[in-house]
């Protein structure tokens, strides 16, 4: 009796066994491949993580610190004021500065004008890729972005222009944003002339 209730108990498992296994197999596959597929990286020497939403956080924190370490005072003030950086033309050690200016945007063209008038002449797009491995990308973190149009243009102006992709104003970029940007930066040195130690006074002459 007992010999012939085993042998049921086993064909009942048996039987159950076949029924879930395949709910089984189709659950697990997923999550195979994925193993599969990181162990295949990880041999080829590029570990394959997860996404992290912390990572691009994590680039443009220290972006923002080596553009601050670059950049002088009021410069990075601007920066983190407005979101953008101006470069007066004529930087280039050695040459005088020029009667007009560069506004330099993260991901945007770099945007030539007057400041005396606001007349804005031209847009220059250039594009600096992300290399680094093993996250690189088409896009650098914003900081870096606007760190490296800031070194290219203070170190080589004539190059970058002549390099660059030369359109008239809003081809690329809203011109009512540019102007309302103009419009931000000259209230924003008003400001800081005002609240400079000594007023207008203790603020050398443009």
């Amino acid at each position: 009796m007992l010999l012939a209730l085993g042998a049921t108990a086993i064909v009942l498992v048996v039987l159950l066994w076949e029924l879930i296994a395949p709910r089984l197999r189709a659950s697990a596959a997923p999550g195979l491949r994925k193993a599969l597929a990181a162990r295949r990286a990880a041999a080829r020497g590029h570990p394959e993580l997860g996404y992290d939403p912390g990572r691009e956080l994590r680039a443009e924190q220290r972006a923002r610190a080596l553009l601050r370490s670059c950049v002088n005072e009021e410069e990075w003030a601007m920066y983190h004021d407005l979101g953008f950086l101006r470069v007066w033309g004529g930087t280039t050690a050695g040459e005088p500065r020029a009667p007009y200016a560069y506004l330099i945007y993260p991901h945007r063209p770099i945007v030539a004008y007057i400041p005396q008038t606001g007349v804005l002449l031209n847009e220059y797009c250039v594009a600096f890729p992300d290399h680094t491995r093993p996250y690189g990308s088409a896009r650098l973190p914003d900081s870096d972005d606007v760190l490296a149009k800031w070194m290219a243009l203070t170190a080589d102006e004539r190059r970058l222009i002549s390099d660059a992709n030369m359109h008239l104003p809003g081809r690329q970029i809203d011109l009512d944003v540019v102007r309302r940007d103009l419009a931000r930066l000259s209230s924003w040195e008003r400001e800081r002339i005002e609240h400079a130690p000594g007023g207008a006074d203790n603020v050398p002459a443009p």
